[in-house]
């Protein structure tokens, strides 16, 4: 017997053999013997979304079985044939359609009535007033008629309403679920379960009591519950739901792995290095819940303008009503009536916005862009100007060696004697001059009774000389001599933007240093695509103006404000907003907050810090800078998608009212009309399903800007790229 044999329906537990249904639901994937399990499994144990789905699909199944017996019964009385005998047959058929009818009514009308019902308790009404009130008043209707033996009963007209809104529910319900399924890897973080390894001991345990420390096994074809290190084992994972890359990251004893991620090929053991409910997927989950409760502009627009249509549409029915009664039969004007309220039912104005900005944030969030707010997706689709941070942003934010000029010494004596005494520093330049030695092979000079000298330089003693690495100023307090050339040297790198080092020793300076913070290799191409989507650049950063200057003539940014603190930032930012209306603002996250949160979008590159500082309303996924202009298109085809929703749905609503009124429509039509007009919106936000996927930029790394040295004053060629280490400070 094959495996496929061997698999057990996921609800009746009987084989679900060689042709089983398969469907992912809860991010798990489930086989069933039939689509009848299928439903009930949903039924008992899906999701909000996915439960909602399946029991309306169970009552379209019971109500249509009864809806048809009732349209079967209702074709005979249309034909007008019951004349003579046979019309004591009449109040027979009406007790059979009275019969069949009020377990449909009651079935299909359910979720209706506990809508309106909870509504009106806070007094407003909704759609579904409308369609209780419609319904309700053909089915008493049709039962007074009924008993009075009238020839003239409704059940078919309330039975067909029920049935083809429900329809259009199923669909809007359905919609959301495939959203909600998007969504799951994201939102599975806080229910998520860790198989925790103590000694010989394994056991599960909720991933929220999981803490720094503990020790979790993580099986092929789990996702990792926690951020760690791996310890044992070898696989590779998929980690596109964090990072929004779909390659496959190999992993190995040593290697970092990411909460959320799924381990593909081989079980791993990790080491966790914080708390389960404080991984970036945890917080992340938490996001996309609060974004997804939150209300876009373009829904509380269409939720006010429908608290005000309802009400109008129930004076408009009982005047039509009133109306008609004047000029033709009671049971004329009571369809003609009935007929204005299911026309102008508003469910494809309520499905309008919500559907696309879910979409939307689902979309989003599969590529690894957190949404905090669902108002920031239509701000972005409005900005007609981006304002870049440099450093961090559109640069690494580490600085590197890129010249040295030493006249009457040798470089690699330089560099060894500068590591010696920049190892015993924090900051990222001497960190940047360490990393440089380290990478032509050079030995650090054994440095001690080191002292730092905060803002100017650091000094100590190096094979019984005094050694020192600072600022010019620095080396004037010492009293050192330093040579007219090297003094030109060092301004003119200063001038060009360049962080500059002068190091001595003995009394003596004796060479400059020039670090420089190289630009992204797709800043460029992401500042050139935002251009060609009409969108105006500019580049606002706190650094001095040569320096963005030149960083700005690599990237492409034509406009620059430089030497900015936050308070200029926020100032320049205002000023921009009278210029260019909405401006959107994207920094590194680590010290743009204030200028983030003032901002009409504020973008961050993602990292924990991030996320815990909550000031950015968009958090791009870490290094993801080049994705910027695909999260424009997404955020402006959400917005078309919610205006021409918008646009249909009132449009038609005002056509169809005075179809309606006019007494053009039937109420079954009017209803056929309605639900139309709801899957025409579901349809149109489903288009975003079709978008294309992001392409990262394939770009060659912008060159490393090279001090201009003597050739004699250099022994070996200038220190190569190093973009990969990591650096503190920049």
């Amino acid at each position: 017997m094959t495996a496929a044999n061997d698999t057990l329906c996921r609800h009746c537990l009987l084989p679900a053999g060689r042709r089983a249904m398969r469907r992912t639901l809860q991010g798990e994937e489930c086989a069933f013997c039939c689509y009848g399990c299928c439903i009930a499994y949903q039924v008992k144990g899906g999701n909000r979304e996915e439960y909602e789905a399946a029991w309306l699909l169970v009552r379209l199944g019971v109500g249509g079985f009864l809806s048809m017996n009732i349209m079967l019964v209702s074709l005979l009385l249309y034909t007008d044939d019951f004349a003579g005998v046979d019309a004591q047959v009449l109040p027979l058929l009406h007790i059979t359609l009275w019969l069949f009818a009020t377990p449909a009514v009651l079935i299909l009308g359910e979720p209706f009535a506990r809508e309106a019902w909870w509504q009106a308790r806070q007094g407003r009404l909704t759609a579904s007033a409308l369609i209780v009130l419609g319904v309700g008043a053909a089915y008493g209707y049709s039962v007074f008629a009924t008993f009075e033996l009238s020839r003239q009963v409704y059940f078919d007209t309330a039975c067909m309403v029920l049935m083809l809104f429900t329809v259009g529910y199923y669909l809007d319900a359905a919609g959301r679920a495939r959203a909600a399924r998007d969504l799951q890897p994201l939102l599975a973080a806080e229910s998520e379960w860790a198989t925790v390894v103590d000694g010989a001991d394994e056991q599960r345990r909720p991933v929220r009591e999981v803490m720094a420390g503990m020790r979790v096994r993580v099986r092929p074809g789990e996702r990792i519950p926690v951020d760690g290190v791996v310890i044992e084992g070898c696989s590779h994972a998929d980690e596109a739901v964090i990072t929004g890359e779909s390659r496959h990251v190999a992993k190995q004893a040593g290697a970092v792995a990411i909460a959320g991620s799924i381990n593909l090929d081989g079980p791993l053991l990790i080491e966790s290095t914080g708390a389960g409910n404080a991984t970036r997927w945890a917080q992340i989950c938490r996001s996309v819940r609060d974004a997804l409760l939150r209300r876009s502009p373009s829904q509380r627009l269409a939720d006010s303008i429908v608290g005000v249509f309802v009400p109008v549409v129930l004076l408009l029915g009982i005047a039509t009503t009133i109306y008609w009664a004047r000029y033709a039969s009671f049971d004329r004007a009571l369809l003609t009536g009935l007929a204005v309220l299911v026309v102008a039912c508003p469910c494809a104005v309520g499905l309008a916005a919500p559907m696309a900005t879910s979409l939307g944030i689902a979309l989003l969030a599969r590529h690894g862009c957190l949404l905090r707010d669902p108002a920031a997706l239509e701000a972005l689709a409005r900005a007609e100007m981006v304002a870049f941070d440099k450093t961090g942003t559109l640069t690494s934010g580490r600085p590197r060696l890129v010249g040295i000029a030493c006249p009457g010494s040798e470089a690699d004596e330089v560099l060894a004697r500068a590591a010696g005494i920049e190892q015993h520093s924090e900051h990222g330049v001497g960190r940047a001059i360490f990393i440089a030695a380290m990478a032509r092979g050079l030995t650090p000079v054994e440095t001690h009774d080191v002292r730092t000298v905060p803002g100017r330089g650091i000094g100590g003693v190096a094979n019984g000389q005094a050694v020192a690495a600072g600022s010019a100023a620095f080396m004037r307090e010492l009293g050192w001599a330093m040579a007219s050339d090297l003094a030109e040297r060092g301004r003119a790198h200063e001038a060009g933007g360049h962080s500059v080092v002068y190091v001595g020793w003995n009394d003596q300076v004796r060479a400059v240093l020039a670090l420089d913070d190289t630009p992204l290799p797709e800043a460029r191409a992401t500042v050139e695509a935002l251009r060609e989507r009409g969108v105006r650049v500019t580049l606002l950063t706190g650094d001095l103006a040569g320096a963005a200057r030149r960083i700005a003539n690599v990237v492409g940014i034509d406009e620059i404000e430089a030497g900015l603190v936050p308070e200029a930032k926020r100032a320049a930012l205002d000023r921009l907003r009278q210029l260019h209306g909405t401006v959107a603002m994207i920094g590194d996250g680590l010290n743009d907050g204030p200028v983030l949160a003032a901002a009409d979008v504020g973008i961050a590159v993602g990292s924990a810090t991030d996320l815990a500082r909550e000031t950015a309303a968009l958090v791009l996924p870490a290094g993801g800078l080049w994705i910027l202009p695909w999260v424009v298109d997404v955020s402006r085809e959400v917005r078309r998608i919610i205006l021409s929703n918008l646009m249909w749905a009132f449009g038609y609503n005002f056509i169809a009212v005075g179809l309606a009124m006019a007494g053009l429509l039937q109420p079954v039509l009017a209803a056929a009309v309605m639900a139309g007009s709801s899957i025409v919106v579901v349809l149109n936000s489903l288009r975003l399903e079709r978008m294309r996927a992001p392409v990262p930029f394939h770009e060659p790394e912008v060159p490393t800007l090279i001090v201009a040295t003597p050739a004699s004053a250099l022994a070996k060629p200038l220190v190569p790229a190093l973009a990969g280490h990591p650096v503190d400070g920049g």
